[in-house]
């Protein structure tokens, strides 16, 4: 009886603390940001220590657990400098911009191992993203909605490119960066942050176009274009490298062509591909017959299934429609796999960014346009996902969003941890994800 009433007040003194702790981050952006960056961290921390002790497909636990796929090839970026073909032909890491390896290549050179140097640098940076766009959605729109929208970015299961040797980190401080500034009309920031990450990645460029259109629409001095022009500084100093060493000034486009087989304009038949995937099935559709006749009968049966629930969601009632109607995307989810995420991450961005546009900064509705446009006619479908959530205006309108539909919002952060989970256990393996 005296262990019962010790063990009852200590759960009540917990429940006080969290309370208290909870309280505290709804009142401070800085310490929200840094709680959820740091819980979600951990997460992928724990997964990775799990699988280097249990998993027999990885051996030992180390920094380099933290270094796959593209991270190799910042790594030589770094230590060698771009790859040169036939002494004239660009190789194919130019297609990778350079300022995540100078960076990497500056604490190199103070000492720290390249695992290490890449490590810090994206997580910085993304706890420095997190922060950043919690205080531009609080002056924005108002601190609810900066809550879910960091908390977004913080638990996407995507976000463990944040914390892996990648670019998504520092691509998205700069660019959050740089879209604050023009919001606050702050223009040398403008061309600070926004050269800094048009030198990070390809899909800065998207900024140019964003801030030359929101100039026009509200009416900006000369000083707003002349910003917008500059922030493309990264570009153009890239471009002139490889000008000069390739005699090719948009070699980091060319190689996209030559050396990683992109098609030119939009990539119709990958597009078909994933969608054929989520309706019949993989391996149907890479048989070109039914050879598996469940997965279509399956997304048959649950298409039915939502239009009933549709149809019916008055008599349910809001709380039963809600918990249904997630219930059956998660199944869809577990017969179609990644192309349903690929696809609907797509697709879904650009309907939330239209149907939120006069909830949303102008600036950051034009960016994610201009940036879900580049990735249309990028002439891929890999890594789409990826890309996607390193544009910033996804996960501020899907944040938004949530925070008018709390219901919805829990359930979606549930989810993005148990994806999280997942992938972090994928590329720990050296498995693809996304």
């Amino acid at each position: 009886m005296n262990s019962q009433k010790v063990l009852t007040q200590l759960f009540a003194k917990l429940q006080d603390f969290l309370t208290k702790i909870a309280k505290i981050c709804q009142s401070n952006g800085i310490i929200f940001a840094l709680t959820m960056g740091v819980l979600s961290r951990s997460i992928i921390l724990l997964t990775f220590f799990a699988i280097a002790f249990f998993s027999p497909v990885s051996s030992q636990w180390g920094w380099e657990v933290f270094s796959a796929w593209d991270s190799p090839l910042y790594q030589i970026i770094a230590t060698s400098g771009y790859e040169v073909i036939n002494q004239t032909e660009p190789g194919g890491n130019v297609a990778f911009f350079p300022l995540f390896p100078l960076l990497i290549r500056g604490l190199m050179n103070l000492g720290l191992p390249f695992e290490v140097a890449g490590v810090l640098i994206n997580n910085l940076a993304f706890f420095g993203a997190l922060i950043l766009l919690y205080q531009w959605v609080e002056i924005t729109n108002n601190s609810q909605a900066a809550r879910w929208a960091t908390a977004i970015l913080a638990w996407c299961p995507l976000s463990i490119f944040g914390t892996v040797i990648y670019t998504e980190g520092l691509f998205l401080f700069l660019s959050i960066a740089a879209l604050k500034a023009f919001d606050l009309e702050k223009y040398p920031q403008v061309i600070l942050w926004g050269s800094l990450a048009t030198a990070t990645r390809i899909t800065g460029i998207a900024l140019i176009p964003a801030f030359l259109i929101t100039a026009w629409q509200k009416r900006k001095p000369a000083i707003a274009y002349l910003s917008g022009l500059l922030s493309g500084c990264g570009l153009l100093f890239y471009s002139l490298y490889c000008w000069i060493k390739f005699n090719n000034p948009i070699a980091f486009i060319t190689v996209q062509h030559t050396q990683w087989q992109r098609q030119t304009g939009f990539d119709s038949q990958g597009w078909l591909k994933m969608i054929m995937q989520i309706l019949i099935g993989s391996q149907n559709w890479k048989k070109g017959t039914i050879v598996d006749p469940w997965h279509p009968f399956l997304v048959i049966i649950l298409a039915i299934i939502g239009y009933l629930l549709w149809r019916y969601r008055d008599q349910l009632g809001e709380v039963k429609f809600d918990y249904s109607f997630c219930f059956l995307l998660f199944i869809l989810w577990l017969i179609a796999g990644d192309p349903l995420l690929n696809t609907s991450i797509i697709l879904g961005s650009g309907y939330l960014l239209w149907y939120l546009r006069y909830e949303l900064s102008l600036v950051a509705v034009n960016y994610g346009f201009c940036a879900l446009g580049l990735l249309l006619a990028s002439g891929g479908t890999i890594s789409l996902s990826r890309l996607a959530y390193g544009i910033v205006s996804v996960s501020l309108a899907l944040g938004v969003m949530l925070s008018h539909h709390r219901r919805w919002g829990y359930v979606t952060l549930g989810f993005f941890t148990l994806l999280l989970i997942s992938f972090s256990v994928r590329f720990a393996q050296h498995l693809w994800v996304a």
